[in-house]
């Protein structure tokens, strides 16, 4: 039954939980008004990312859009005199960044069309409603006992996923809902699979499960048909809103919150592990729990939307469990998401982020264990227990459970071993976006750490005691080749004698005596000349001897250049001349 189209070859198949964040980088202001330019990144990829332009006018038309939440957006006012300032401009662009930071953070709003289809407008420029209609309409020129009803506007999250109010035309009054959704990025069934499972899907039978209808498929999308519940989904009890109403409006800002009683918890939360468990065993991947997934009956709750994990749909609260590695299953997701119902179960509301560090009282220390076990930062960082070992906790140990239907749910071997193929490409794809995940946040947390104030001032310390040590190397390395240069000569050294205190003339030959000693080379002359008088020649001799200055010159020559006056000129420079003289003259 080809009622739909197939999706073109190559088409790349967005995964919409992945979240959107958006800078203003400029401003520019033209003639009548200013533009902004944005730059909008999907996920952790900087390649991944493009510009927009936006005026403010259409940061308006988005805000009252979203007044259906019910939430205060931080929008900044408008102003006709003076919008052109560029003050004004200034401090508006803070105010429109500090909007946007909101919107995309916000687990609801960042993931509906309106935010979507503002940041990204390629991608979510379609009208999915009117694609839809067209679909079903094709489907009931096939099925004429079928007719439309009206389609339940945004009912759900999902922005590819369509609702309508069905009925059957000989039994007017009973009312039904149909849901249409396209392919994901996770479906890795093959198309011949696909459609067998989604058939397969009226002749599963559990007393936790919600029944499906009719159920049909081809290549690129499915069809079901369910009943109509008038009292909602269990996420309607707990935020008193009516079923028929927008996502955003009913759950985005609730009147009143207001957690369900002990028993409740307990009885509502011990249906949902059995299914669970069921499925598990039966090897059907699900990984889609949360609040809007679970049909109230009476005091039974019964699950939905088992065809989205054969469709390939990303789960509602992905972009919580991506961040922890640990959470690599399915079986795992099922259970951290079975932790986030619990946690709307007890108080009313979702948790304001994940890991929970502290938990608020609770009506039993029974709920806590469990939430600790599954949303605390020791769960999230060593991993989940298995649906069996919640099942043992005491909150739903002693829970009797009176039901008569047998489930029942037979999948072929061959569609099992698909099943177990499909179940490990989901898997495989959820390890690898956490592994970027993880080396992004640990590059991005030591460029934090290096540029924060702390490491900069250590930084400065650190180069100043280098640069302090190198100083002290450098004089002590000058210091040492002098030393060197000393030793090389005579194997002694000593400090000059300083300039400013000359040698008294009494003590010349003391000082001449002392500088033999310390010198690193002595040049010696010549034997005295023969022609020198002998008084002059004992005399110069003497002083010599008794210096020792004679038995230190290696080669004694006429005359020894420590008695003229070029020597003593080379070994200290300002040596007296007074003193030299009266030296030679001695």
């Amino acid at each position: 039954m080809a009622f739909m189209e197939k999706p073109p070859a190559g088409k790349v198949l967005l995964d919409d939980t992945v979240p959107l964040t958006a800078a203003i980088e400029a401003s520019q202001s033209l003639q009548s008004h200013t533009e902004y330019i944005i730059r909008v990144q999907r996920g952790i990829s900087v390649e991944n990312s493009w510009q927009i332009v936006r005026r403010y006018s259409d940061f308006d038309l988005l805000n009252n859009s979203l007044q259906i939440a019910g939430l205060s957006l931080p929008l900044p006012p408008k102003k006709l005199i003076g919008n052109m300032d560029r003050e004004f401009i200034a401090e508006r662009q803070k105010g429109l960044q500090n909007y946007l930071n909101v919107i995309t953070t916000n687990h609801i709003l960042s993931n509906c069309e309106l935010v979507k289809k503002f940041l990204d407008p390629n991608n979510y420029s379609a009208n999915y409603t009117e694609i839809a209609l067209q679909h079903v309409s094709m489907f009931f020129r096939s099925e004429p006992k079928w007719e439309v009803v009206e389609p339940l506007k945004d009912i759900g999250w999902r922005i590819r996923k369509k609702y309508f109010l069905m009925k059957i035309k000989n039994q007017p009054k009973e009312r039904l809902v149909l849901s249409w959704a396209d392919l994901g990025p996770d479906k890795y069934l093959s198309d011949k699979d696909f459609q067998c499972l989604i058939k397969l899907l009226p002749s599963c039978l559990h007393p936790y499960i919600y029944r499906v209808t009719f159920a049909t498929a081809n290549e690129s999308s499915a069809l079901l048909i369910r009943m109509f519940n008038e009292k909602g989904t269990l996420k309607d009890l707990i935020y008193k809103a009516k079923p028929k109403d927008p996502f955003l409006k009913k759950y985005c800002n609730p009147k009143k919150i207001q957690g369900l009683e002990l028993q409740q918890i307990k009885t509502y939360g011990r249906q949902i592990l059995e299914v669970l468990k069921f499925l598990h065993d039966k090897g059907f991947p699900y990984g889609h729990l949360h609040a809007s997934n679970v049909m109230l009956d009476g005091d039974t709750c019964r699950l939905l939307d088992l065809e989205n994990s054969l469709l390939g749909l990303p789960s509602f609260y992905r972009s919580y469990f991506t961040q922890f590695r640990k959470i690599n299953t399915l079986e795992s997701v099922d259970v951290h998401c079975f932790g986030h119902l619990l946690y709307e179960m007890t108080y009313g509301r979702p948790p304001d982020s994940v890991p929970v560090d502290s938990f608020p009282p609770a009506p039993s220390m029974a709920v806590v264990a469990v939430l600790e076990s599954t949303l605390s930062c020791e769960a999230c960082k060593n991993g989940m227990p298995t649906v069996s070992r919640l099942l043992q906790m005491p909150l739903f140990s002693d829970v009797l459970l009176t039901t008569s239907e047998k489930p029942q749910f037979k999948i072929p071997t061959k569609l099992k071993e698909a099943l177990k193929i499909a179940k490990e490409c989901i898997e495989k794809r959820l390890i690898e976006e956490q592994k970027q995940i993880h080396q992004h946040r640990r590059l991005t947390r030591a460029q934090s750490h290096h540029g924060s104030e702390e490491e900069r001032k250590k930084r400065k310390i650190l180069a100043r005691k280098k640069s302090k040590r190198s100083a002290i190397e450098n004089s002590e390395e000058h210091s040492a080749k002098y030393t060197n240069s000393n030793n090389s000569g005579s194997g002694a050294s000593s400090p000059l004698t300083s300039p400013s205190s000359p040698t008294p003339p009494s003590t010349t030959e003391d000082l001449l005596s002392k500088k033999c000693k310390e010198k690193a080379a002595c040049i010696t002359s010549t034997s005295t000349s023969a022609s020198a008088s002998a008084s002059t020649s004992t005399s110069t001799s003497s002083s010599l001897t008794s210096c020792g200055h004679r038995g230190t010159c290696p080669a004694l020559a006429p005359g020894c250049e420590w008695c003229e006056q070029r020597g003593l000129a080379q070994l200290h420079p300002e040596f007296p001349k007074g003193n030299f003289e009266k030296s030679r003259n001695l």
